[in-house]
């Protein structure tokens, strides 16, 4: 099996000194992302998501400068169907593809939640936004396998005789993820991308599910976090700090805003932290930050040993990719590919020479 790809979440919304925090919107320290992407270049992420909500900068010109400023890292471009038509669409990637010699893919995101849809203008159901991603992601395809002059009739788009001068950077076209719990999801994952992206397990909840996408030839990755200390004790009691004073007020507004959601990928994240014991899933995997954080804050800890082991675990599952976080997201970051990282690398390497 291919190395597990581990790729990290860039703080767009600033982030967050402490899982139960309020966001921070309002302002953007562009500087500092800049900073963060470059510590990421060196530190060997495969990959930076950027992720997209109203409360959040838009990713698209945050990547275009972000490409200029990095070297090896590849961006993932969080991004919902509906919001531009396809062939804009289309057009944007490939003239990124260009501008970062194709360190660009994409996470097609069909929204979580109908009031944000709202907000700009979108009032499809949750099944009926994923036929529309179907669609978009059909008229993408399509131009990337060179179909031109291109005219599409669907149910959602309709295009005539179109045309794009600029294609993706060496042909062919971006690693595809898509996003979702849901059957719909997976069926639009299988038909139209490289990957499902899902909130995370226990691993034996992972491989409960995995099946059928690999089955069909499609990968599948996890969002979540990560606390990795040098010792358990240490990661143990950084978790009952990071619950120190919590923000319940936030708390609040997490679980108004996952009432109105009709994402079963984030209805999945509670239904599971609500199951747990005392806060664990595992004796690896906490859940307590979920109330506060939602769907991708069902967090690993341990020491940098338990937390390899751990995830490594995950690749028998049928996972091949991973896209974490942390708190604070960039020290995390840094623990995790000086520290944990390298064990993983280790184990994969000991499988490799014992097969």
């Amino acid at each position: 099996m291919d190395d597990l790809k581990l790729h990290w979440c860039s703080p767009l919304d600033s982030g967050q000194q402490k899982a139960t925090d309020k966001y921070q919107a309002g302002e953007l320290d562009f500087a500092g992302i800049v900073d963060f992407a470059r510590e990421a270049d060196e530190l060997g992420v495969d990959s930076l998501l950027m992720g997209i909500s109203y409360h959040m900068p838009d990713p698209l010109p945050m990547i275009g400068a972000l490409v200029r400023e990095t070297e090896r890292v590849k961006f993932i471009l969080a991004y919902r169907p509906g919001l531009l038509s396809p062939t804009l669409f289309t057009q944007i990637v490939n003239t990124v593809s260009w501008m970062s010699d194709g360190r660009i893919a994409l996470n097609l995101v069909a929204g979580i939640s109908p009031a944000e849809q709202a907000f700009y203008g979108d009032f499809l159901a949750h099944d009926q936004r994923y036929a529309r991603s179907e669609e978009f992601l059909d008229v993408c395809h399509r131009f990337w396998r060179g179909e031109t002059p291109l005219t599409y009739k669907g149910e959602h788009y309709t295009i005539e005789e179109a045309q794009l001068g600029l294609g993706y950077k060496g042909g062919g076209r971006p690693h595809i993820y898509i996003s979702g719990a849901s059957a719909v999801a997976q069926k639009t994952a299988i038909d139209y991308a490289d990957c499902w992206l899902r909130y995370g397990d226990t691993p034996e909840g992972i491989a409960a599910v995995t099946e059928p996408l690999l089955s069909q030839g499609c990968k599948v990755g996890i969002r979540m976090h990560v606390l990795a200390r040098e010792t358990r004790a240490e990661a143990l009691a950084a978790v009952e700090e990071m619950m120190r004073d919590p923000d319940e007020q936030h708390r609040a507004w997490v679980s108004d805003f996952v009432g109105k959601s009709d994402s079963e990928a984030v209805k999945t994240s509670f239904r599971l932290a609500e199951a747990a014991s005392d806060d664990w899933l595992s004796p690896m995997l906490w859940s307590g930050a979920v109330a506060y954080r939602g769907g991708p804050a069902l967090c690993v800890v341990g020491s940098y040993a338990e937390v390899a082991e751990y995830l490594y675990a995950y690749k028998a599952a049928g996972v091949s990719e991973f896209i974490f976080s942390g708190w604070p997201t960039r020290d995390e970051m840094r623990i995790f590919y000086t520290h944990v990282a390298p064990l993983i690398r280790e184990h994969e390497r000991n499988a490799a020479a014992g097969s």
